[in-house]
């Protein structure tokens, strides 16, 4: 019987569910995401969305994890063969993508936590992030050389990553988030603290909870709301999966669900009133509205932030430590959980020991991700992230939930399953969310992704994503979104090893 790794303790497990959900999209994009939606109102559809997709996911993903007993490509192969394992390869390679860039923003993190010491930035935070610390190129596409100040950084986040996945699950990653999750949220809280005793702080939150009613009644705000779930919850590309593969053959999988759900709500939550508050500060020194200064992504914490810093009436360098050293946490828990998925896939698929699946896998990510240590690393980088997570890890989401439900028909199965083991008893809420609610919404976003991708190209001819050429988009995110697509399903064609078709420990 093979003898899978497992978690030291449950506590242990759901620290690291969370650490993959929450990361850098908790800090800046959620707050924007509820702000532009209706504020207040927002939250509405956001726990609809929570409720009928999110936590649904979370509990088949934990329950096809936890019962087939391996990666996500073994688990789908267990449950149907070869004509489900490709959706476990195209989720891992969705990881891989995503794992590439990832590593290079907990980089800049990396510097930016040094550079709050004296606030390095300057008053031109903008040019200093685009001149000075990216040294960005101006052709899209060009790569334009290394930036030693970057790749440097870059290095450092591997060598942890490496450390951490070496040591193994339980002395490694478990161990790893026990320490960064509880560190992150005691650095969040005081950063919150902080923000909501500035000036200007209440205009702040005014305008992130002031609920605009209206807005429920727009049929994309409650799109934006299960679209922000999706991405944040770290569904449907391979890593929950994964990290519930490693649970003992007893397990709460629906508690954990839930925990896992409203944990990384909370914390977004958080992210939100810390934000909003530091802006709404910015926004009463700037003597402007707080929509003027309201911004979300690589803008926001490395742009804006560094500015609010600069305006602190005192402590403002650690004020900069705690808020980059909190990206930093973040953005590693998330990179651990990324990595992780590829580096037990290929040990499943082609029976190497760990360390070699560390070397080869993380190795490559490694080597890709220093294409975005370069000039014109934050181009690909952009064109990357926009394809990779609306054409990838949606797509993939969609095709997953249709395929388990409608054609495998194994929701019956796996609520069986699921309840067998569960305080909390799944309802008929579950199965509707899983065949009808979640793939009505995302097909709704998959079409309003590709009219607003390749409609308008009819339209306009320079109608592309941020206005990058037709050469780019194809280059660095078209293909990229089909090709991880095309790797999934040549990686199903390979025979596993003897090892992974020995038995396992079924219920």
């Amino acid at each position: 019987m093979e003898q899978r790794s497992q978690w030291g303790t449950r506590a242990g497990f759901i620290m690291a569910a969370v650490g993959s959900a929450v990361g850098l999209g908790n800090i800046w994009r959620f707050p924007y995401v509820a702000y532009e939606n209706g504020g207040g109102a927002f939250f509405i559809p956001y726990l609809f969305a929570l409720l009928t997709a999110g936590i649904p996911i979370l509990i088949m993903e934990f329950t096809i994890g936890q019962k087939y007993r391996g990666s996500a490509p073994l688990s789908f192969f267990r449950m149907e063969g070869k004509k489900a394992e490709w959706l476990g390869w195209w989720g891992i390679f969705v990881a891989f993508a995503i794992s590439t860039y990832y590593a290079v923003i907990i980089a800049w993190a990396m510097k930016y936590t040094i550079y709050s010491f004296g606030q390095k930035w300057g008053s031109d935070t903008e040019g200093f992030l685009y001149n000075s610390v990216l040294h960005l190129g101006d052709t899209p596409g060009q790569a334009g050389g290394y930036v030693p100040g970057v790749l440097i950084p870059l290095i450092l986040v591997w060598v942890i990553v490496f450390a951490i996945l070496f040591a193994g699950v339980k002395k490694g990653i478990e161990m790893a988030n026990r320490i960064f999750i509880p560190t992150l949220v005691v650095v969040f809280l005081a950063i919150v603290i902080r923000a909501v005793t500035l000036p200007g702080a209440l205009s702040g939150l005014d305008a992130f909870f002031k609920p605009d009613l209206s807005q429920l009644a727009n049929g994309t705000v409650w799109v934006a709301a299960y679209g922000h779930i999706f991405f944040s919850l770290s569904i449907a590309f391979a890593i929950m999966i994964t990290y519930s593969s490693y649970l003992p053959r007893k397990s709460d999988i629906t508690n954990n669900a839930f925990i896992t759900g409203f944990a990384n709500s909370g914390f977004e939550l958080l992210a939100g009133i810390g934000v909003f508050a530091a802006l709404g500060f910015m926004a009463a020194q700037a003597n402007v509205p707080v929509s003027e200064v309201a911004t979300a992504g690589v803008g926001l914490a490395f742009a804006v932030f560094p500015q609010i810093i600069n305006e602190f009436p005192g402590l403002n360098s650690l004020f900069g430590v705690l808020f980059f050293l909190s990206l930093v946490l973040a953005g590693l828990t998330s990179l651990i959980s990324i990595c992780e998925t590829y580096v037990s896939g290929l040990a499943d698929k082609f029976g190497i020991s760990r360390n070699k699946a560390v070397l080869f896998g993380a190795g490559i990510a490694f080597l890709v991700s220093t294409l975005f240590a370069t000039r014109g690393g934050l181009y690909f980088l952009d064109a990357v992230d926009y394809f990779i997570n609306q054409f990838g890890v949606a797509a993939l989401g969609l095709v997953e939930v249709i395929a388990v439900a409608w054609v495998f028909r194994k929701l019956d199965l796996f609520k069986t399953h699921a309840d067998s083991m569960s305080d909390i008893r799944i309802g008929g809420w579950w199965k509707l969310s899983l065949m009808v609610i979640t793939p009505v919404v995302l097909s709704i976003m998959m079409i309003d992704l590709l009219r607003e991708n390749l409609g308008k190209r009819f339209d306009n001819p320079t109608g592309n994503y941020e206005g990058y050429s037709d050469a780019f988009i194809m280059g660095a995110g078209w293909s990229v979104a089909i090709g991880v697509l095309v790797l999934g399903i040549v990686f199903s064609l390979f025979k596993w090893n003897s090892r992974a078709m020995q038995p396992y420990d079924r219920d």
